[in-house]
């Protein structure tokens, strides 16, 4: 399966492409568990699938997923101790006053209340009940007029956390419709300008460091190709 980037034993990582959920209810619509599983089950192998780490359904990018029961507690325990580490690529759109330069970087703290019967989370003051601390850590890597591609370091795993902070902090990602800026009724869609490009994490047999990256597919990408970068 040309979207399978690593598989063993223990574990698959899979490029999941915008669109695709990564476990759904619904009838019929298939998602990142259900092909896993179908995939396996081709291969005549047991068709165990855990996901460790997950992405909203527009975003695409690296998941990591367990073959057995204990490589999925192994690895949940880690991700629940934010040991496994993921690095996502972003365009975003310069909504500030201030300029961004290539090689500014910047912490992002907020606290994060999420409406589960809305699909929605948002920016709160600390203390408000039942909100999650949320930290991530970005850099500009390019930038083209009010556009910017950004490096961003997820160290906290919060509900569409970095679409809240990014456009908390007037950087909100392109063609995200929920956070960011409202698209013109006569302008094309646009896929989110968002994904999961590098993970690693400590193999839950061997126990040795692995690391893995993609590119982002998303032709949003390209409106910095040839930009300089920082």
């Amino acid at each position: 399966m040309e979207s399978i980037v690593y598989e063993d034993s223990e574990l698959i990582i899979f490029h999941k492409p915008a669109g695709i959920p990564a476990q759904t209810s619904r009838f019929g619509q298939k998602d990142v568990v259900s092909i896993l599983k179908n995939y396996r089950a081709g291969r005549r192998e047991e068709p165990y699938i855990a996901l460790i780490n997950r992405l909203d359904q527009p975003v695409e990018g690296l998941m990591l997923a367990a073959k057995t029961k204990q490589s999925a507690a192994f690895l949940s325990s880690r991700l629940a101790s934010d040991e496994i580490q993921k690095i996502y690529r972003a365009v975003v759109c310069n909504c500030r006053d201030a300029l961004l330069l290539p090689g500014d970087t910047m912490v992002l703290t907020d606290y994060l209340l999420k409406d589960g019967q809305a699909n929605h989370s948002k920016a709160v003051p600390k203390g408000t009940a039942r909100a999650k601390k949320a930290v991530l850590s970005y850099e500009v890597l390019k930038i083209k007029e009010k556009l910017a591609e950004v490096s961003i370091h997820l160290l906290t795993g919060r509900h569409h956390q970095i679409r809240v902070q990014m456009a908390n902090a007037s950087l909100p990602l392109l063609g995200d419709l929920k956070y960011g800026i409202k698209k013109p009724a006569d302008s094309p869609a646009m896929q989110l300008a968002l994904c999961s490009v590098k993970i690693s994490f400590i193999h839950p047999k061997t126990r040795k460091k692995m690391e893995f990256e993609t590119k982002p597919q998303n032709p949003a990408f390209q409106l910095l190709c040839g930009v300089h970068t920082a």
